[in-house]
Parts: structure tokens; sequence; C-alpha cells
């Protein structure tokens, strides 16, 4: 097998060139007590390393095995206040966000996970404690997809960042970009669509009993329909992490044509419709509004998380029509000559997701 040294920015959990041995107490409470040299340290026992690491966390760099010989390769942050609050997620959580992130690009390009180097930067006063709940949800996710965490970085800094790149095997596929679409193809979908804004804006009216807040917190990406769906021929894939109608833009815009979607293969679930309620009835009762009816606008609230809501990282791929999907795979639109998404013909109203510098 062909190895591949994998440089990450400072030493790889390992080598740091700065910081203090750890302090000869029992049960060191924060970053500042236990030092950089103290939490790689913990850090190498917390994450366990794969079978395709022949060189690990402790090192200048981690050397991963890569048998085709190709490596995908894909980057995410993880800012506190912005992707994440500790008053509503557990170091666990963000460990398995984190990891569903970067996994989930993988698995868009037709690969196996393989892989994540994770760079944290933390206030001194963190809680190690907090720091090891983070690794095992690190490690949790990983698991889910078959991956490993094989080194990374850490720093000090006013507030938690975490720097997140995914590695991946194409196993000997041709990667599925997202610029294969052509007219006459389905587009299909696999996974969730619209459960993370559902649990988001559960969270944010307080209502944090919906098993939907869990899918916000820890999002599952179905990391084996990427592979499964390149060897079925797909001709185009993405992970769905802005929002549907933004992210198939992407392949819109970059295969040269229209993706036309049928809201009624989109139609919100049960959950989705009561969540969208109890969300409707909650914004009502906090404007003093006692007048209006829940189960439209509920409904269309229901309908945009669906369409434009994003962090389910689900997946959403186009095949050659007359290509027998398994059923996880769900037909929810076509492509067709032209430009953009539309939907049932009509473009959207309504910004198509999520845009980091977007003043929207």
């Amino acid at each position: 097998m062909a190895g591949v040294r994998v440089i990450t920015g400072q030493d790889a959990f390992g080598g740091a060139r700065r910081g203090r041995p750890p302090r000869n107490q029992q049960s060191p409470q924060t970053l500042a007590e236990v030092g950089e040299f103290g939490l790689i340290k913990a850090l190498s026992a917390w994450l366990p390393a794969g079978p395709r690491t022949l060189v690990g966390i402790g090192d200048d760099a981690a050397v991963l095995a890569v048998p085709d010989g190709r490596v995908v390769a894909t980057t995410d942050f993880l800012i506190e206040g912005r992707h994440f609050r500790r008053d509503w997620a557990s170091a666990a959580d963000v460990g398995h966000k984190a990891a569903a992130r970067s996994l989930a690009d993988c698995a868009a390009m037709g690969a196996e996970p393989a892989a994540l180097l994770v760079a944290l930067a933390a206030p001194p006063d963190l809680p190690v404690s907090w720091a090891g709940e983070l690794a095992r949800g690190l490690a949790a996710e990983c698991a889910r997809a078959g991956a490993y965490v094989i080194g990374g970085d850490t720093a000090r800094a006013d507030q938690l960042v975490l720097a997140v790149t995914g590695l991946g095997d194409l196993a000997g596929r041709a990667p599925v970009l997202r610029s294969g679409a052509r007219p006459g193809d389905l587009v299909a979908v696999a996974g969730p669509l619209g459960h993370a804004a559902a649990g988001l804006a559960l969270l944010e009216a307080g209502l944090t009993g919906d098993s939907l807040v869990g899918e916000h917190l820890r999002p599952a990406p179905p990391y084996d329909a990427g592979p499964e769906a390149a060897g079925l021929g797909a001709t185009a894939m993405i992970d769905v992490s802005d929002g549907l109608l933004a992210d198939l833009g992407h392949i819109a815009d970059a295969s040269g044509a229209r993706i036309d979607l049928d809201s009624a293969a989109l139609r919100p679930g049960d959950r989705l419709i009561a969540a969208a309620r109890a969300v409707a009835a909650s914004r009502r009762h906090a404007s003093g509004d006692r007048t209006g009816l829940a189960t439209r606008p509920a409904d269309d609230l229901a309908l945009a998380w669906v369409l434009t809501g994003g962090e389910d990282h689900s997946l959403a791929a186009t095949f050659s029509a007359g290509t027998r999907l398994p059923p996880r795979w769900k037909v929810i639109g076509t492509v067709a000559e032209g430009h953009g998404v539309v939907v049932d013909g009509q473009p959207w109203a309504e910004p198509p997701g999520w845009d980091h510098f977007s003043s929207g």
C-alpha cells in the first residue's frame, strides 16, 4: 500500500514546541493547568488509531495508507457562537457535528471516509473534561463512518474554534463531481431534509423536548450512500449542508443545467409539521398575537426547512434516467435544459439557503 505523509499545522497533535508539562496533580481542571503537552497526551489516549494509520498522533506529521493512490480532502470550520453554543450543545455533540461536516463532504465525492485532522483553538480556562468529551464525540462519529482521527493541532484562543480536515479513499472509483448532471437525469436524495433546521428552530423557541433537537445537535449523514451512489453511476453529487436549493444550485451551475424539483416528493412529514406548529405557536405567543391560525403558516415553515434548512448533511445526487435506485434514495426531481433550480417549474421566492457572507 502506498503511504502519504499528511503534514499538519503544528506537529500532528504532538511535538508541540510551546507549553509546559502537566503539573503533578490528580485531576487537572482546565487546559491552563494540564498544559499543551498534557492535552496532547490525553488526546492521544482518547482518540484510537485506525488500521490505515501508519504514524498517528505524537509525531511531526501523520502517515496514512492510501491504497487507491489518491486522497479526497476537505476542510470545515466549527466556531463557537456561529456553528454551536455550549449552552445548547454538549462537548460530545460538538465532536459529532464537527466530524460529520467533513466526513459527509468526503462521502459526497463518492469516497469512503478514512481519517480526520482536527485543529482545536480554545481558551485556557476550558475544562479538560470538555476536551475529553469532544474527543469522544469525534471518535464516535468517525466510528460510524469507518474513519479515525490521525492528528491535528492545538492553540490558545479567546473562543472555541475547530478546523477539521477530512480525508477519503475513492477505492478505485472516479470522483463524483458537481459538474456531471445532464438533462434527463433523475435527482434523488438519501437522508432526511429539514430535520436539523427544525431542531435549531425548536432550540431557539426554547422547545428542547423534541427529538428533532438531537438531529440538529448530532446530524447522522448516510456516509455509505456516497460510495453506493458512485457505484450506481451517479453523474453529480453534493452533501446538503447549506440548504437543498442552495446546494442543488451548485450542481446546476457547475453542470450548466436546470434542476426542477417536485414539491409533492418533498412534502414535510408529520414530525416536521408538528414541530413547525409548535414553533409557530411559540412565536405568536411571544408576539402577543392570539388571532392567527397555525396550520397554513406551519406548513409553509416546514416546507422552508426542507428546501432551505441545511445541516442535515444528507446526500443529493443525479442519476441517468432509468437507474434503479435502492429504497433509501428518494427521487425528488429531474434535470432539464436551462439554469438554476425551480420548484414545480417556478423559482423559489425566498433565499435558497445559508450564505456565510450574506448580509441577510
